[in-house]
């Protein structure tokens, strides 16, 4: 069954995994209640939001199977809409796993269905939500997706160029756009704020801290980038829809929009010098494929899709979903890290009818990460293999693989200057308390390149970001998924220059003067001066929520950003440090 806290993207990732045994056929052993307790957060207040497209796609249901449990086409549809909202991104859409482990039909059946409606009433303390015991599902919920999981998985409809061009409007010409900035924001300083479960994003002025704009995009936006100009913001929705936003505009507005499938996390625009957003490049998780686009209007141009060999045993996986994008500073390429597979795509939009794309062969379950100082070296979390993938996009070779902890999820990462190895990248775990630091200078120090040169510990497990900024010495860690309210409340903050010393825990939610809710503390992000670091505070779409701006010298508060039209805020992305890579 479904672990929630799913990637992305993260689409983002999940905190842990479970723990369901192939060949089992003894019923489930029911946890401890201290197990239980851990577990008790809501489901739907997990990181993670419900999908808005695959629950309601008609999908055939399959036929009835001999000595397998049936559900009426009213069951069938309910379960199909449970699974895809709460249990795909973790396990795939043809449950074929990821982070989560596979549900097909020949581990289901060998669990049978006594062990599977105890495992979802009960969950596990590896990190099996207990959807039965917190209240989230009926006893009658819980039998009809244990019998929905004895039965193979629907086929979700594919999604070719006739829908993508079929969903692609062009809302304001080329032509009839600004030849310059018409407006009197500080562009360069300005946020992109994901407002979850609007379907929004708020454009905050960095300077004022105030909001300058809401604007409707596609659901639960997971990513906004920037295009190399600094003109444009390209915002994906879990939906896969992109929404180009022109900042020039008095006041900025979508110009263009594209869906490129039915769920997506991942957008980039191409950044080597002389082909500066000439192309725009969306990855999606159902169907598996990346769609490169023109860069000004979205316009589709080529689909290329994922499905293919895993890189350790070689099999056919039908499902390896994209999960980060980011263009290559060396080459006209594209780095597309498909998840499933454990490969990385260099494709070179040189030649879009003749493209090229080189194949690395890195680790399975690739999910989210980001440059090193240098801008040449992608590090990129294997997170259900507990290992960070060192790519050379000036060579295009695997350069290392890097065993860091449990379930690696670093956001970007963050870059600095450690005060005895060198330079190093850093990346904070679902799985434990502990922040691994590689380093990453091979001609420097050779002898500490792509190895963990230290491991601190934070507060705990259910990190999903790391943050540092160059100007900055503090090193910042939130743990949103933590199940203990008050660590996920607060972030710990390092003092770079005295690793040694403790952090100092930074109790950010009660700092926010909000009372009610979980307060889950999620993704710093600085401004663009590396004076700031801004951080969400996130409560359910019924609760209040804020954004809290820390000043990085004194770790003080500066300002706590509170409006009604805040809900869910999650995600923060500074339009200057996004479009030049500075984390």
């Amino acid at each position: 069954m479904a672990h929630l806290l799913r990637s992305t993207a993260v689409a983002l990732a999940t905190a842990l995994t479970i723990s369901l045994a192939a060949g089992a056929t003894h019923a489930a052993e029911k946890p401890k209640a201290s197990d239980i307790e851990k577990h008790k957060s809501k489901p739907g207040e997990r990181y993670e939001p419900t999908l808005d497209v695959l629950p309601e796609s008609t999908l055939q249901q399959p036929g009835v199977v001999p000595g397998v449990p049936t559900l009426t086409a009213k069951e069938f549809n309910h379960a199909k809409k449970v699974y895809f909202e709460r249990c795909a991104g973790c396990h795939g859409v043809l449950r074929n796993g990821a982070t989560g482990k596979a549900l097909t039909t020949k581990v289901t059946r060998e669990l049978g269905l006594d062990y599977l409606k105890d495992f979802i009433n009960y969950g596990s303390p590896g990190g099996m939500p207990n959807w039965g015991t917190s209240g989230d599902m009926s006893e009658n919920e819980i039998d009809i997706m244990a019998r929905y999981l004895l039965n193979e998985p629907p086929q979700p409809p594919e999604y070719g160029m006739k829908e993508v061009r079929n969903s692609w409007k062009v809302l304001v010409p080329v032509d009839k756009r600004p030849v310059r900035k018409m407006n009197d924001m500080d562009i360069d300083n300005l946020f992109s704020v994901t407002l979850r479960d609007t379907g929004e994003i708020a454009l905050i002025d960095g300077g004022t801290k105030e909001i300058k704009l809401i604007l409707k995009t596609g659901y639960a936006v997971h990513i906004s980038r920037m295009s190399a100009s600094g003109r444009y913001i390209f915002a994906i929705g879990r939906d896969a829809k992109i929404n180009l936003i022109d900042l020039y505009m008095n006041p900025p507005q979508t110009v263009a929009e594209i869906k490129v499938g039915l769920e997506a996390r991942s957008v980039e625009t191409s950044k080597m010098k002389g082909w500066e957003d000439r192309y725009a490049i969306a990855g999606a998780y159902w169907p598996p494929q990346f769609v490169i686009m023109d860069g000004d209007t979205l316009e589709p141009i080529k689909i290329v899709s994922t499905r293919g060999m895993t890189v350790d045993t070689q099999e056919f996986h039908p499902e390896p979903r994209v999960a980060a994008i980011v263009a290559s500073h060396f080459n006209p390429e594209f780095v597309v890290n498909v998840k499933e597979t454990g490969k990385v795509l260099m494709v070179n939009y040189e030649d879009i009818d003749n493209l090229k794309v080189t194949t690395i062969d890195a680790e399975r379950f690739l999910h989210d990460g980001g440059f090193d100082s240098t801008g040449r070296y992608f590090l990129v979390a294997a997170n259900a293999r507990n290992k960070v993938a060192v790519v050379d996009t000036k060579e295009n070779k695997l350069a290392a693989l890097v065993e860091t902890g449990p379930k690696p999820h670093p956001g970007r990462g963050a870059n600095f200057k450690h005060p005895k190895y060198g330079p190093v990248w850093g990346t904070s775990h679902l799985g434990d308390e502990t922040i691994a630091l590689i380093g990453t200078d091979p001609a420097g120090h050779p002898g500490n390149a792509w190895k963990v040169v230290q491991v601190l510990e934070g507060q705990g497990g259910g990190s999903l970001f790391i943050k540092t900024h160059p100007k900055s010495r503090n090193l910042w860690v939130d743990s949103p998924l933590n199940p203990e309210a008050e660590i996920a409340s607060s972030v710990a903050v390092f003092d770079i220059d005295n690793l040694d010393k403790p952090y100092e825990v930074i109790p950010v939610g009660e700092l926010s003067g909000i009372t009610e809710g979980v307060r889950r503390v999620v993704q710093g992000e600085y401004n663009k001066e590396g004076t700031e670091i801004w951080f969400s505070v996130w409560n359910s779409k019924s609760q209040q929520s804020a954004i809290v701006v820390i000043d990085d010298k004194t770790r003080k508060v500066i300002k706590v950003i509170k409006d009604k039209r805040l809900v869910t805020p999650t995600g923060k992305f500074n339009v200057f440090n996004t479009r030049n890579d500075v984390y």
